[in-house]
């Protein structure tokens, strides 16, 4: 959150100065009736048209996303014609003397090697062009030129140099975010992707092996055994979403225990207590089934040397803005020294890798305040409780439009 805010500031802080800028220019003893001052007005008017740029430039530089913006970038700078470019070719011109497109091209050579701007005189034939002079200004990510923002007026211009150069950089900012963006996105399918790898072959060989001891002894059961395992497997490996609703995670979860049931028999009991108002909360997709998997590993595998019983109590209850989901086995518990280095990712044990990747995503997803609170020891069981917003703006499953 922190370095979302350094980035807001630093997205503003450019055309907040350029609007200063404009305001003192214009300036005049009186106020405007009802709009303050005329600086006020002026940098009102230059962060409400910075604030319309700059949506289509967070998905990134393209030809639509540099279409949609560049108008309102030449009203910031107020110059006869403006241009956007990627590195081989002019994606938008806006304004006159489209003309003088490949000789901008061809004059980008430099500015897009070495990151830095420079003004040149244009080069033209026609008495009626307005653009005798372009200013450009680099446009850069990560230290990485990946266009040229342009501007072209009547006459060179000091300040019209300078005001390009603060506008270049509000939009590489906003590109850089776009790129943080496609970041997180990749982020995300990537931890699921981890999640859906941590769904152990052994369970799903375990799985397949029960399944087929009840072919002959028990058609029926086999038969229904088989309909849980297509609809667990069906839910963990659908694409798309990067939310679910309660509703529908606990029903995977369903389908998960009632195979590992047919494994263990009469040596796992579970129970559930749901609360019906807390069903449609959202949260992050397989961010539940991977603690009731640990559950089970770790409550019951983890008995194998002397083999028992093993309780898992779920819980999920309305706790007026949240809704709060206990996770909860009698197992073996784990030294809180190793769980903290698990959760830090020092040390990736068999099943770690579930604790770390949910507790992150729910950090990432709702902050820091909201990642797993886990009580255990050795021998003791585990207990793990997730706190969910009812709300959270951005959080609604797929195919769902966001919550008013």
């Amino acid at each position: 959150m922190s370095g979302f805010l350094a980035g807001l500031c630093v997205a503003v802080l450019p055309v907040l100065a350029l609007g200063v800028w404009i305001g003192r220019r214009t300036a005049r003893a009186k106020s405007l009736a009802g709009l303050g001052t005329p600086v006020e007005h002026a940098t009102f008017e230059t962060l409400h048209t910075a604030s319309l740029a700059a949506p289509p430039l967070r998905a990134g530089l393209t030809e639509e996303t540099a279409r949609k913006s560049a108008r309102k970038l030449r009203s910031l700078l107020g110059t006869d014609a403006l241009c956007l470019t990627d590195r081989e070719q002019v994606l938008v011109w806006d304004g006159d003397g489209a003309h003088h497109r490949s000789e901008i091209m061809e004059r980008l050579a430099g500015p897009l090697e070495t990151g830095r701007g420079e003004a040149f005189r244009l080069t033209c034939d026609s008495l009626d062009c307005s653009v005798r002079w372009a200013v450009v200004a680099p446009l850069t990510v990560d230290d990485r030129v990946h266009g040229a923002l342009v501007a072209c007026a009547p006459r060179e211009s000091a300040v019209l140099v300078r005001a390009a150069g603060e506008v270049a950089r509000w939009v590489s900012v906003q590109l850089e975010l776009a790129d943080l963006d496609r970041s997180r996105t990749r982020l995300i399918e990537a931890e699921i992707k981890a999640l859906r790898a941590q769904i152990s072959p052994h369970f799903i060989f375990n799985s397949l092996a029960v399944i087929a001891s009840f072919v002959r002894t028990d058609p029926e059961r086999a038969r229904e055994l088989l309909l849980e395992f297509a609809d667990f497997t069906r839910y963990s490996f659908r694409r798309h979403g990067d939310f679910t609703t309660l509703a529908e995670e606990l029903h995977a979860i369903d389908h998960y225990l009632a195979l590992v049931r047919a494994r263990f028999g009469d040596r796992l009991s579970v129970t559930l207590q749901i609360a019906p108002e807390v069903l449609p909360v959202t949260l992050p997709f397989l961010c539940l089934q991977p603690l009731v998997e640990n559950a089970v590993k770790h409550g019951l595998e983890g008995k194998a040397v002397s083999p028992g019983k093993c309780h898992i109590q779920i819980t999920a209850q309305d706790a007026g803005a949240e809704a709060l989901v206990v996770i909860e086995d009698d197992g073996a518990g784990m030294d809180p020294g190793l769980l903290r280095r698990i959760l830090a990712r020092e040390v990736s044990p068999s099943g770690g890798i579930g604790l770390s990747n949910v507790d992150d995503r729910l950090r990432q997803v709702y902050g820091d305040d909201y990642g797993l609170v886990i009580e255990t020891a050795a021998g003791a069981g585990m207990k793990i409780t997730v706190r969910l917003p009812k709300y959270q703006p951005g959080v609604h499953p797929a195919g769902r439009l966001p919550r008013e």
